[in-house]
This record gives C-alpha cells, sequence and structure tokens, in this order.
C-alpha cells in the first residue's frame, strides 16, 4: 500500500503524536509499504529548512506554514496541493485542525481511505490562547462534523472521548484504540549510567518526563518536591523533556535545590529507557492528558506512577493498583503520594509488577496490527 500520514508535526520535534507516527510508519516500511508524512514546516520552535528528506525511510515533506495562531497550530494550506499523489490510504492525526479538512477533500477526490486518529484534544477553553477561541468554537459549530463526514474510521485513544466524537460522527465509524509501547523498554540495561553520567548521588530519584508545557502541571511537582526536600536531603528530582513555556518557572523555583535539575529532552529509545530504569517513581500531574505514550513506556520500565485522573488516564490505570491518584493542583497529597511509594518497598515492588504485565496489553506491535486492519477493512 501506499500511505500518507497527515500531522502538525515531525520529527524533530518531540511529543506522543509524532512518536505515533513514527511507530506506526516503521513498522509500515518493514511490511513492504510506502510511506510518507505530511507537515508544516515548524518544530513549533522555529522554521525547519529541509522540506524533503527521508527518515528511517520515511519520506517526510514539510509544507510552508502561512500563520502560527498558538504554540502547537499553523496554518499550511497549501497541502491541498502537496497531498494529491494516488496514496491507498491517508490517516490524519489530532481532530480540529485544518489538515483534517483538506485531507478529507483530497481522500474524497482520490478514492483513498481516510484514517483519522483524534489523539483526545478535547478540552476547555482555559488554557487556549485567545486567538484560537472563536476558531475552536466554529470547530464545534460544523468543522469537525465536516471533517468527519469525509474520514472513514475514526480511532478514539481512549473511551473517555466517545461521547464528544459522537456530537460529530456516526457511532459506526468510532473504535477505541491506545497508544502503545515498544517493546525495548521491557528490557533491562545491564549496564546504566544515567544516576552517575547525571551526578544523581541522592538514594531516591523522583522523575517528570514529557513536555514542559501547564497542561502537564511540571510546576505542581516542583512545589511538591519543595516541600519533601525541607524535610529531607535523599531524594533527586528531574524534570526531562522539551520546553514549552513551564521550564523558566520551573527552573526559578528549584534554582535553589541542588537536588532538583531540569535537564531539557533527551531523545533515543535507549537513553529513555535507562532514564525510566534509573527512576523510582514517574509522575505526571497533568490538568489535561488523552493517553500519554509516557504513561505506558514508565510501565513497561516498571515505574510505579503517581498521575492526574483526567480524561483517558481512568479508563488504563487502577488506582492503588498502578500506582496513585492525585487531583491536578493536589500539592499537598502529590508530596504524601510520592513518599508513599518511596518509602514502602514492598508496595512499589508489587506496583512494579503490575505495571510491567499491565503494559504488555499496549505493545505496539498488537496496536499496530488492529491499525492495519483498519486500514484494509469495509465498514
Amino acid at each position: 500500500m501506499k500511505i500518507a500520514h497527515v500531522s502538525m508535526f515531525f520529527l524533530p520535534t518531540f511529543g506522543g503524536v509524532e512518536q505515533t507516527v513514527y511507530e506506526l510508519a516503521t513498522r509500515q516500511i518493514a511490511q513492504g509499504h510506502e510511506v510518507h508524512v505530511f507537515c508544516c514546516d515548524s518544530d513549533k520552535n522555529k522554521r525547519i529548512e529541509m522540506k524533503e528528506e527521508i527518515i528511517d525511510g520515511i519520506h517526510v515533506h514539510r509544507i510552508p506554514y502561512i500563520f502560527r495562531m498558538s504554540f502547537n497550530t499553523f496554518i499550511w494550506p497549501s497541502l491541498l496541493f502537496k497531498l494529491n499523489r494516488n496514496f491507498d490510504v491517508i490517516h490524519t492525526h489530532v481532530s480540529g485542525h485544518m489538515h483534517v479538512f483538506i485531507s478529507g477533500i483530497i481522500s474524497m477526490l482520490s478514492g483513498a481511505r481516510h484514517v483519522h486518529t483524534t489523539h483526545c484534544p478535547w478540552t476547555g477553553m482555559e488554557f487556549r490562547p485567545f486567538i484560537l477561541r472563536p476558531f475552536i468554537s466554529l470547530n464545534e459549530l460544523f468543522l469537525n462534523k465536516i471533517s468527519f463526514s469525509m474520514v472513514d474510521r475514526i480511532v478514539a485513544i481512549t473511551p473517555w472521548e466517545i461521547r464528544t466524537i459522537e456530537r460529530f460522527a456516526n457511532n459506526k465509524k468510532i473504535v477505541t484504540l491506545p497508544t502503545g509501547v515498544d517493546s525495548m523498554f521491557y528490557k533491562k540495561i545491564l549496564k546504566n549510567n544515567f544516576r552517575k553520567n547525571n551526578k544523581i548521588v541522592q538514594k531516591k530519584f523522583v522523575l517528570f518526563f514529557g513536555r514542559m508545557s501547564k497542561l502537564k502541571g511540571p510546576e505542581k511537582l516542583a512545589l511538591a518536591a519543595i516541600n519533601i526536600s525541607k524535610k529531607r536531603n535523599d531524594v533527586f528530582f528531574a524534570w526531562i523533556g522539551p520546553d514549552e513555556g513551564m521550564a523558566e518557572e520551573v527552573e526559578g523555583l528549584i534554582k535553589n535545590y541542588p537536588n532538583m535539575k531540569y535537564f531539557g529532552p533527551i531523545r533515543g529509545k535507549e537513553k529513555i529507557a535507562e532514564m525510566y530504569q534509573s527512576a523510582d517513581v514517574y509522575v505526571l500531574p497533568s490538568y489535561r492528558e488523552g493517553l500519554p505514550l509516557t504513561l505506558f513506556e514508565a510501565m513497561a520500565s516498571g515505574l510505579p506512577i503517581v498521575v492526574s485522573p483526567v480524561n483517558g488516564i481512568p479508563y488504563e490505570i487502577n488506582d492503588g493498583e498502578n500506582g496513585f491518584f492525585v487531583e491536578y493542583g493536589d500539592v499537598e497529597n502529590l508530596e504524601k503520594k510520592i513518599l508513599k511509594i518511596l518509602d514502602d518497598k514492598r508496595l512499589a515492588k508489587i506496583i512494579s509488577k503490575n505495571n510491567i504485565k499491565k503494559s504488555r496489553n499496549y505493545d505496539w506491535d498488537l496496536i499496530y496490527g488492529k491499525y492495519m486492519e483498519y486500514y484494509r477493512a469495509d465498514l
């Protein structure tokens, strides 16, 4: 098959959507399919000069954007002319954007099958830029409905989304399929030098790994970390991931604490696996999440989790079995749950075993097989 993935961003941009596209595309290439990725020519911080390249066998086409509406929203209408290459399948990613509408038009004209993964973008206006709010209202009124009318299969990554999607599309089109985890995260790294290389000397290690975005709540962990550090000095706290507006605030909060550090992004699966396996607990105190890849990577690595019970997360994680839920912004309880895991070795070991076992349900090879069924199946 000739397959096109259409997404706002692709490598080197860091994020769950981009990783999902990469995981699917590389597996499709391994099975002999021809795969193209169409995205805008930004990495969220600057324009990417290389407009056409091949990454691990994937033909990448970066289309110049004409206008930037927010940190994550770009307008690149010339996709309408670039995408028309007689594809068998067009797979779009993230609902509510113009590229889904444009891809729908191309799929209708060319006869390509159109599969769309929502990636759970549904949320309120609280953290939305003011410039986006009128367009979100337009999406609610009619654009999503028009776009979904031109989609053959809608993939929701969590059941939490279903009720929202049903406002715009026939329920018969909708399936639920979570994001996945690469099998390499199950493998124990025998020579793990992450702590040594990063001069982490504390006995315990608490990890935040993800985009440094307001939606992810990294500053909430910083406040909890400060409270913990006033009482004990055996815990190291790390924030790892690309800055999306919160790095400066977090660094300002933790600057006087030698047991806390923001590292910036880490790339490469082996380095990321080494990072997870060096930690004792993974913390994600988000305001909103779809179903983050990092959750399953941390589980596959045997890490207990402290996470906000938002959106799709309670559908996949059980409180007390895979870690603990803490409501967004509840810094006192966040502190308590982190310490509960750090100080109860028996509990941490039980949760670790539970998470390794459960994470195998999300192996990317299984998820990939389902997607290929959706590519081929007739409704």
